[in-house]
């Protein structure tokens, strides 16, 4: 149960963490493909996050963590500076692609490394499948 939790929690922070990712390189995107294929990114991970927050209540009171105000603003902070010379489809596919692999890595720990109830391992299992599709579309935009 607690394994279960700390799954939800953390899929739920990185799905989060995609969201505003999304939302902070968006305006830096001049791309109509690009944006319409960051709109259905954004999309998946809101799909993510609200599953998880359906589920959570099965296995614990209160809501499911999501990213601190202090990541939040250091991701903001990170996507501004990493663009502020270069707002390519290239650097922000690269951008975008490094937070997606961290949210594969992560994803792919927490099922190979828990003993998770079938219905959070499925949760997990669908997010790791979207980002790993996310790689490949993101790819060619490089």
């Amino acid at each position: 149960m607690k394994e279960d939790i700390n799954a939800l929690d953390e899929v739920h922070k990185c799905a989060c963490m995609g969201k505003d990712a999304i939302h902070f390189i968006m305006d830096k995107v001049e791309d109509t493909k690009l944006k319409d294929v960051l709109n259905k990114q954004y999309q998946d991970y809101q799909d993510i996050a609200k599953r998880v927050e359906e589920v959570y209540p099965k296995y614990n009171e209160g809501k499911p963590h999501d990213t601190g105000a202090m990541t939040k603003a250091m991701t903001w902070y990170g996507v501004e500076m990493k663009t502020l010379t270069d707002h390519s489809n290239s650097k922000i596919a690269e951008l975008l692609l490094q937070g997606v692999n961290m949210g594969i890595i992560e994803g792919r720990k927490l099922l190979n490394n828990k003993d998770l109830d079938q219905e959070v391992h499925d949760i997990i299992d669908k997010y790791v499948s979207m980002q790993e599709v996310s790689v490949e579309v993101l790819k060619k935009y490089l």
